[in-house]
């Protein structure tokens, strides 16, 4: 099987490369037995670069499947630990964009919820106090006939976080259909991006801000548009 596909890469250098992640795409090997994101990744450079054997790649984090935007590979081992620090040390600052059905009420704030995963369902819900706490930031950008765009900034990292806790407060996101959408996209997709990432680079300690372009439909054309 070949793992050759084009790639939208967003940076690159010696020690990372960050690809826009189309929905669809799993970013580690499961039991779909698809593959991944990084084996793709992995073509990619063995080819641009040359390189004979197996390419390093590490996996620094991960977007659900339906989810699309910014992820970071690290292309070596001392990349990889860095990077694994930042995130642990919550010096990565992620933000989201997300068209949901109905307006989150306020419109701008915080969530905080106690969340529980159920491995079975594969999701998350909110639970009293047993669970792990989740919060986020966020504030509705844009609105159009049917939708809103709402920008989110989490705080924690959490199975499904932003889709159970934008759920919970009555704004599900287009598409979720796991977590109450009215009905699901044509192409298994839902409407959460990964859209930037902050963070120093983990060798040469420069700031790095990285953008991801939505997918191309006329719903992310319409807020992209509208917030331009």
């Amino acid at each position: 099987m070949s793992n050759t596909r084009p790639l939208e890469v967003l940076f690159e250098d010696n020690h990372l490369i960050v690809v826009n992640k189309k929905s669809g795409d799993i970013v580690q090997g499961d039991k779909t037995g698809d593959a991944p994101l990084s084996d793709y990744v992995k073509e990619y450079i063995k080819k641009k670069y040359g390189k004979p054997g197996d390419v390093f790649l590490g996996t620094v984090h991960r977007l659900d499947r339906p989810t699309s935007g910014i992820v970071i590979f690290a292309r070596t081992s001392k990349a990889l630990s860095r990077m694994n620090k930042l995130f642990a040390d919550k010096k990565v600052q992620k933000t989201y964009w997300a068209v949901t059905e109905k307006e989150p009420q306020p419109s701008t704030g915080k969530l905080i919820h106690h969340l529980k995963k159920n491995e079975k369902q594969n999701k998350s819900y909110v639970t009293q106090n047993d669970g792990k706490m989740a919060e986020l930031d966020y504030q509705c950008l844009a609105k159009s006939d049917n939708f809103f765009l709402v920008e989110v900034k989490p705080k924690t990292g959490r199975h499904h976080q932003i889709r159970v806790q934008l759920s919970q407060a009555g704004a599900i996101i287009k598409g979720d259909v796991k977590y109450g959408a009215r009905r699901s996209n044509k192409d298994a997709s839902i409407h959460l991006l990964a859209r930037k990432v902050e963070f120093e680079h983990p060798v040469k300690k420069e700031p790095v801000c990285i953008v991801a372009p939505p997918p191309k439909d006329p719903i992310w054309d319409y807020f992209l548009a509208a917030v331009r």
